[in-house]
């Protein structure tokens, strides 16, 4: 692969069409666009059709347990999005918005990369439609109000202060965020107490706009969202302090998806940011649809590995909105297998075909999982400099034994051109019917029962153990009537256990839930394995030291 410019230099020099030319290729009346200048549009949600969805085909790009920096799985769902146009198909990429905090964090942003991107880069990286603004917002608003009430004595709901579980939330790393004091400075400030912000994408209200069919069921769901309970131990949800109204009003603009292009000038809706270790991971049912209303194929990814967001994009967003997949990618980069082969930080860019086939493992049980859903798995390796013929036929030989196929991608590198044979195959899987979707658990088990079939048959642990925490919350859950709900689990997207430093594929050990929240109004339990935290710190030499805006208003230094 020769060097190639910077992601932000490709898409700046990128020929870009008007939104409306776009939109016209995907059959939208210019009269149904909603402008955010000439590159972005929103789509009003008329453009569903049912009919049609069940019509077309819906791809899911995932990968095996990744690296720090990731695998790359947006570069091959926009590359493959490309290369299925190529191929004579109407695709479109449907995917998540990026979220500020990795932006000017340490990962960077979520447009693809090299000649798979998304554009306008800089717009859908820095603040786009103002969707993540107004989710803030309906947060921060309930929050406003549930304070307000706790200070009003003569319209108090009597809530109990120490049970308020609502935080506020900001799209940004603030790792001093996490655990604050307000209402310091007497009674006029309000109440004292305990509270904390977590990150934008981690808001229930993400969720919820991810996971609703609409405005009604949108309304329902917020008026559904768990605040806390009174002194006397009765649940008060946010329809109790009369929320709902306004904060559906300040999402009136963010439910509608957004258009945009990808840089072969394809169409592409991004909607919603809901991050995979914590929340769901997908984008949002209402723009998946759409993507298949307008065309015959959607490609769209979940995030971290397979065991995170395909396990929750299958079991929670597929169950709840009666989506049927028929392909899966799974993307693998030689550099991962070198990791999960033992090799450290700084060597995995060294060649080494034995560290290869020692990492081959953990492709190979993400693999298995697929297949438990009913699955047909295509491997995309995503070609980096260094890769060698050795390793790539590694891959390949060993996608063999799993009757499946491995194909060498160089999206980043050559664009939809790079991605055509990845597009062939994910096309003979489509038309064979090799895929026969169903989920791993129904939602009416118990809650125990969900989490045991996902961490033995999934992670592959010998079996569960719960804090005492855990089993207290536990019971509260099913005391609200909540156990019916799917389980969105909360752990490391680092390793297939709930250890990060157990790499490759871990077997024989035990998964610990050390205690369970739950998004009532998004309609899952959370089972959080370990140390997760809803608010991230910066790194060391965050991102944002390297990004700048010259006079003319080019940026510089975005990824």
């Amino acid at each position: 692969m020769d060097t190639i410019l910077p992601d932000i230099e490709i898409s700046q020099s990128a020929p870009i069409r008007h939104i409306k030319e776009i939109a016209a290729s995907a059959g939208i009346n210019n009269n149904d666009l909603e402008y955010y200048g000439k590159y972005k549009a929103k789509l009003p949600l008329k453009l569903i059709d049912e009919k049609k969805i069940r019509q077309h085909h819906l791809v899911l790009v995932t990968a095996i347990t990744p690296t720090p920096a990731g695998e790359g799985k947006t570069t091959i769902s926009v590359g493959l999005t490309d290369g299925l146009n190529r191929i004579g198909k109407k695709a479109m990429a449907v995917l998540r918005e990026p979220s500020l905090g990795p932006v000017f964090g340490m990962k960077g942003g979520a447009t693809g990369g090299g000649y798979s991107q998304v554009i306008p880069m800089e717009d859908i990286n820095l603040h786009f439609t103002g969707d993540f603004a107004a989710i803030e917002k309906a947060n921060n608003l309930l929050a406003a109000l549930i304070d307000h009430n706790l200070q009003n004595k003569k319209r108090s709901l009597q809530i109990d202060p120490r049970t308020i579980v609502w935080k506020r939330v900001m799209d940004m790393n603030d790792r001093s965020l996490r655990h604050i004091i307000i209402g310091l400075g007497g009674t006029a400030n309000g109440i004292t107490r305990e509270d904390g912000f977590n990150i934008t994408p981690a808001s229930e209200i993400m969720a919820i706009l991810c996971m609703c069919s609409g405005m009604d069921d949108l309304k329902f769901r917020l008026g559904n969202i768990y605040i806390g309970s009174t002194i006397n131990g009765e649940p008060v949800f946010a329809r109790d302090l009369n929320a709902v109204g306004a904060m559906a009003i300040l999402l009136k603009d963010a439910i509608k998806p957004n258009l945009v292009q990808t840089l072969e000038g394809n169409p592409a809706l991004l909607h919603g940011g809901p991050f995979a270790s914590i929340a769901q991971g997908t984008n949002s049912i209402l723009a998946t649809k759409m993507g298949l209303s307008l065309s015959d194929y959607v490609v769209t990814e979940a995030g971290f590995a397979a065991d995170l967001g395909a396990e929750k994009f299958f079991n929670i967003k597929c169950v709840t909105a009666g989506l049927k997949p028929e392909a899966v990618v799974m993307v693998a980069t030689i550099r991962a297998l070198r990791h999960h082969g033992g090799a450290k930080k700084e060597e995995i860019g060294i060649p080494s075909p034995e560290r290869v086939t020692k990492g081959l493992a953990n492709l190979g049980k993400h693999l298995e999982n697929m297949q438990l859903f009913g699955m047909k798995p295509v491997v995309a390796i995503n070609h980096f400099p260094g890769d060698t013929t050795e390793e790539v036929e590694l891959v390949k030989e060993y996608c063999r034994h799993y009757e499946t196929e491995g194909v060498m991608c160089t999206g980043f590198s050559e664009g939809g051109k790079g991605m055509m044979a990845l597009a062939q195959a994910v096309n003979r899987i489509v038309e064979r019917n090799n895929s026969q979707f169903r989920p791993l658990y129904n939602h009416n088990i118990s809650i125990e029962e969900k989490i045991h079939i996902i961490a033995t048959q999934l992670y592959g642990a010998a079996s569960v153990e719960y804090s005492v925490k855990a089993k207290t919350q536990l019971k509260h859950i099913k005391e609200l009537g909540f156990e019916h709900m799917p389980v969105c689990m909360a752990k490391t997207p680092k390793s297939l256990s709930d250890d990060e430093k157990k790499t490759g594929k871990p077997q024989d050990f035990i998964v610990t839930v050390r205690e369970f929240e739950f998004a009532s109004g998004a309609g899952f339990v959370i089972p959080i394995l370990g140390e997760m935290m809803r608010m991230p710190g910066l790194p060391s030499i965050p991102s944002a030291e390297s990004i700048d805006i010259d006079a003319d208003g080019k940026i510089t230094g975005l990824s």
